[in-house]
């Protein structure tokens, strides 16, 4: 096969891509942790059969599995000095199927995006992109591939860098897609007519996109790009693609599931070559019988060649009025779902507007092990940068979620719902709903305490109106919210009961998770939890608990005695007195020692690091890196 022979099946008309090989490589492992790229060498046989799948439900391009086969993706899993062995194999395993298929099948390799943000938002820098990208494409044109698929990605500076790079090692053709989201725009916030101009503009021979959302909203982002070609006159040139997932997934008996079905898809190819697709197939979700579908409306269209005249002098449908769906849900959710132990990690905005320190130390507690980074919002009432920039900068620059901080406490009705627009347009959709500390504590006692909704009535505004799409009064909004709530919790309250009932109201109002008070000892847990039990069967909602790690003995005895809701056991008190000089070490252990404990309790920790000493929290979550002790219970 050759790069000519590619491009003049392309110009014959529609051609059948394959559909998800991670998907399907999923189904066989059960778990995301192993490197997909990776089985090219330590499972080939399984690479094989799906490709043969492919090939035999009518895919006449069939992609390498290489998709996450660049240095910085196969360093997470320590195989970055496998790049060139792991690209070979994956055209070797493709190659391999497709002579076998008796009819001409093409061989594309695949390359998806660094799995990193490019700088300045990001640290790695546009030059080292690319010669990852030219390592992995030298490697995949050397290993004979007919064609390239760069696909998945949401930077335009990022996917210019792999076509940069590809260009550079060899002059196939390129197929370059960009992924979308429900709103019709890449993550970055590219619009359709931006990225078709622009990919055009790279010389590609098809310009497309790829994963994200389900097809019918790719069939909008697709006739979008078809006139951005037109306009541009390139649309004789550049050629368009369609790679949808099988709609949003869903987590079911621990599973990955997602619900759009074969003939969906079979209905979709039909719509997608009538608007004037070139390519298609499938992306996450998608199966061999997705594929078969698509073969068979194919099949039917190239027996009625008219139709596909017809297209040419009609205009694209008109988008029906809708309702769009809401984002999906937060990564934080997900795990939670999933029952993955979360470690969050609270940091305080800085008194000035140099943003600097917060995110160094959310970049290493990121590095540490933590899953999600918690931003208060003016602790002890004293003046600090706005929680919703500290959030915002962290995710788009650290690239780890947050849970923003939340007070009812000094906002009325309105300044509380503009708040929640404001966060979710800024991706912030964790939420921790307290009351907050009253100003009479802090730096300007004389401010406002007024606030017009209680924590539990914020949740139900959250969860029963924005989540819904409508605000406190009914009226639309525009699309439906995609909140995660969480709510506060005192394990440890002197009047347990009490608190168990305000706890049942925050989780009939949709409370998603909770945050704990710190706690020094895990039989106070285990108490609260028994007596949750008792009196309404186990709690199910999934518990972040505080853990608080202690400086000195000073430190702990200031908490015990004048700090609200927090309360030491003699024991602890005695171990810091012990310690002395140590007290810090002393306090690291202790805090290590129940993150353990918890480990096999309750869904998480909420880590509270005190005086802002983030290396502290790095040293207590280091111990779940640290091999277990010999003839110790393994983890459940």
């Amino acid at each position: 096969m050759t790069s000519d022979a590619f491009l003049e099946r392309l110009n014959r008309g529609p051609i059948l891509c394959d559909g998800a090989m991670g998907t399907m490589l999923y189904q066989r492992t059960g778990t995301f942790d192993h490197s997909f790229d990776e089985l090219n060498l330590s499972h080939p046989e399984w690479v094989t059969e799906i490709h043969r799948a492919y090939i035999e439900a009518g895919a006449e391009i069939v992609e390498t599995n290489t998709f996450g086969a660049n240095c910085f993706r196969l360093m997470e899993h320590r195989l970055a000095d496998q790049v060139a062995d792991i690209n070979a194999a994956g055209v070797r395993l493709a190659r391999a199927a497709a002579e076998l298929a008796g009819r001409p099948v093409f061989v594309a390799g695949s390359i998806g995006p660094t799995g990193a943000r490019l700088a300045p938002t990001g640290v790695i820098t546009p030059d080292e992109a690319r010669a990852a990208f030219r390592a992995q494409a030298a490697a995949l044109a050397e290993a004979g591939v007919d064609l390239f698929i760069i696909e998945t990605f949401s930077d335009l500076t990022e996917i210019e860098a792999a076509i940069r790079a590809v260009q550079a090692v060899c002059d196939l053709p390129i197929i370059a897609q960009m992924t979308f989201t429900q709103d019709l725009r890449t993550p970055l916030g590219h619009t359709p007519e931006a990225v078709a101009q622009a990919l055009a503009a790279l010389g590609v021979a098809v310009a497309g996109v790829n994963c994200s959302v389900g097809p019918a909203r790719v069939l909008t982002v697709v006739e979008d790009f078809l006139a951005a070609l037109r306009t541009a006159a390139a649309d004789d040139r550049v050629k368009v693609s369609a790679q949808p997932n099988a709609g949003w997934p869903e987590y079911i008996s621990g599973r990955i599931m997602y619900p759009a079905t074969p003939e969906y898809f079979g209905d979709y190819a039909r719509r997608f070559v009538l608007a004037g697709t070139s390519v298609i197939g499938g992306c996450c979700g998608t199966t061999p019988e997705h594929i078969r579908a698509m073969r068979l409306t194919l099949n039917a269209l190239a027996l009625a060649p008219q139709r596909h005249e017809a297209r040419l002098v009609v205009q694209p449908p008109a988008r029906e009025a809708q309702p769009l769906p809401p984002d999906p849900p937060t990564e934080l959710a997900r795990k939670l779902e999933r029952h993955e132990f979360v470690i969050n990690v609270e940091v305080s905005p800085p008194k000035g507007f140099d943003p600097g320190r917060v995110l160094a130390g959310a970049l290493m507690l990121k590095h540490e092990g933590a899953t999600v980074i918690s931003v208060s919002d003016s602790p002890r009432a004293r003046l600090r940068m706005s929680p919703w920039a500290v959030a915002h900068l962290i995710q788009s620059q650290v690239g780890i979620e947050t849970i923003l901080h939340f007070p009812t406490r000094g906002r009325n009705l309105l300044r509380v719902q503009s708040d929640l627009l404001a966060a979710h347009a800024l991706r912030v959709r964790n939420l921790f709903v307290v009351m907050g500390d009253p100003p009479s504590i802090g730096d300007y006692p004389e401010a406002t305490d007024q606030y017009d909704v209680v924590p539990t009535g914020l949740v139900r505004l959250i969860k029963q109106h924005f989540n819904r799409g409508i605000d406190q009064a009914g009226a639309p909004i525009g699309r439906p919210c995609s909140f995660l709530a969480g709510v506060a919790l005192d394990l440890g309250a002197q009047d347990r009961d009490k608190e168990i009932r305000l706890l049942r109201k925050k989780i009939e109002a949709g409370a998603d998770f909770a945050l704990t008070q710190a706690v020094f000892d895990v039989n106070t847990v285990r108490d609260f939890l028994a007596r949750h039990e008792e009196l309404h069967g186990p709690l199910t909602l999934p518990l972040l608990v505080g853990v608080l790690p202690l400086a000195s003995a000073r430190h702990a005895e200031f908490l015990h005695n004048e700090v609200p809701g927090i309360r030491l056991n003699e024991d602890v008190l005695r171990r810091m007195r012990l310690a002395g000089e140590r007290g810090r070490e002393e306090g690291i252990r202790m805090a290590q020692e129940l993150l353990l404990e918890l480990k096999e309790l309750v869904h998480g920790v909420y880590l509270m690091p005190a005086f802002g000493r983030y290396d502290t929290a790095a040293e207590v979550i280091g111990v779940l890196a640290q091999p277990a002790p010999e003839g110790s219970r393994p983890a459940p």
